[in-house]
């Protein structure tokens, strides 16, 4: 049961990436078919991320009246739907199906830490990074095929929605393979939220760096082939290096539980990670073209094991699953709607003829405020409820 488990938790895994990395290197060919200026573009990388954080708070709200994997499969329909309906050169079907893409993302990606700290409790920082991987392996998966899918499938617009097919097909798995009972009145009401988590500063902490690394991730997914063909890369070339980066950041995601684990706390690991993530944009914005390749490993090395760690977090500051999903609806609605204003913010930047040298700048002074909010995030504290059902932070006993 717990091999089939994580064997349907990576294939949910695998699509929750695609829908946002695939847009990125065609991005050049929209805006030419559709005639958007480069705000409008901006706005279209940051529409899905917003809604990502907008709907993250529904999940918990979804999952104590139809259960957790009820709401998985309501997501994953959602975004089977919503990704064939992006599929479209009109603009309001474009723009309604990337903002229901990140609507159905931020539902699921909610629940996942949840059914792992339920269901896997005992390795459930470890299950983290294998899931992790499925994500990155789809994100690499969407920024490498999609020029490929484009010139086989004959438009952009079907390589966007060649990707519903996946979602359609984990949908079918995950309804076949896992059970889906509906929660009696009882259980609603012992899941019942919590009180005070906007009062907890463990859970800003955790928030807030959820936000600035992810922030940083979207503004790859969406602006770095964009970036790099500004210094003169092709369009084939940046796709291929952004999907490499991605490729790297399947073995970052997996190794870092286990680096965390070297430690007392998480804090040497995150910092170490966050580095990379400097390191790499310094190499592919200002370096010289032989730094590229380094640049994309040590980025790939960064995001991934920073956002693996990210969301192990959820799992390692949360003393049970009742408290996982609270903390999880709030760091991925608040941070992934400040996550959105990082490629909302290179829109806007680039719309302004900014200099690369500017928006270089730009992402090292968020890395470096990532860096401050992991020395207060990785401590070794947990979010438990007291017996009035308020939120308080504990030290985390091991």
């Amino acid at each position: 049961m717990r091999v089939g488990l994580i064997v349907l938790l990576v294939l949910v895994g695998l699509n929750l990436r695609p829908a946002l990395s695939s847009l990125a290197p065609l991005l050049a060919r929209v805006q030419s078919e559709t005639g958007l200026s480069a705000a409008a573009i901006g706005a279209l990388t940051t529409l899905p991320v917003l809604c990502l954080g907008l709907f993250a708070p529904l999940a918990p709200w979804l999952s104590r009246r139809i259960g957790i994997e009820r709401t998985l499969s309501l997501a994953l329909l959602l975004l089977a739907a919503a990704l064939a309906l992006r599929a479209s050169a009109n603009i309001w079907p474009l723009y309604a199906g990337t903002a229901l893409v990140g609507a159905a993302i931020g539902i699921a990606g909610t629940v996942l830490p949840v059914l792992v700290k339920r269901d896997l409790p005992r390795g459930a920082d470890l299950m983290t990074g294998v899931y992790t991987m499925a994500l990155c392996l789809g994100g690499a998966l969407g920024a490498g095929l999609s020029i490929p899918l484009a010139e086989w499938l004959g438009s952009w617009q079907r390589s966007l929605a060649s990707w519903s097919l996946l979602a359609l097909f984990a949908l079918v798995c995950w309804r076949l393979s896992a059970p889906h009972p509906v929660p009696d009145r009882l259980a609603r009401q012992q899941s019942s939220p919590g009180r005070g988590l906007l009062r907890s500063p463990l859970a800003w902490q955790v928030t807030l760096l959820m936000g600035s690394q992810s922030s940083l991730a979207y503004i790859v997914f969406g602006w770095l082939p964009v970036l790099l063909q500004r210094r003169g890369v092709g369009e084939a070339e940046a796709g291929l290096l952004l999907g490499a980066s991605v490729f790297v950041q399947l073995f970052a995601a997996l190794a870092a539980p286990w680096l965390a684990r070297l430690g007392r706390d998480q804090r040497p690991a995150l910092v170490f990670l966050l580095l990379l993530i400097g390191i790499g944009f310094y190499c592919l914005l200002q370096g010289p073209p032989a730094l590229r390749w380094p640049g994309v490993v040590a980025l790939g090395l960064g995001q991934g094991g920073s956002f693996s760690l990210a969301l192990t977090l959820l799992v390692l500051r949360s003393a049970n699953p009742a408290v996982a999903g609270q903390l999880s609806g709030m760091t991925q609605g608040i941070g992934y709607c400040l996550a959105a204003l990082g490629p909302l913010g290179v829109g806007i930047m680039l719309q302004l003829n900014a200099s690369l040298t500017v928006i270089w700048a730009a992402l090292t002074a968020v890395v470096a405020m990532a860096v401050g909010l992991a020395l207060l995030a990785g401590r070794r504290l947990v979010l438990d409820l007291d017996a009035g059902g308020r939120f308080v932070t504990r030290r985390h006993r091991r």
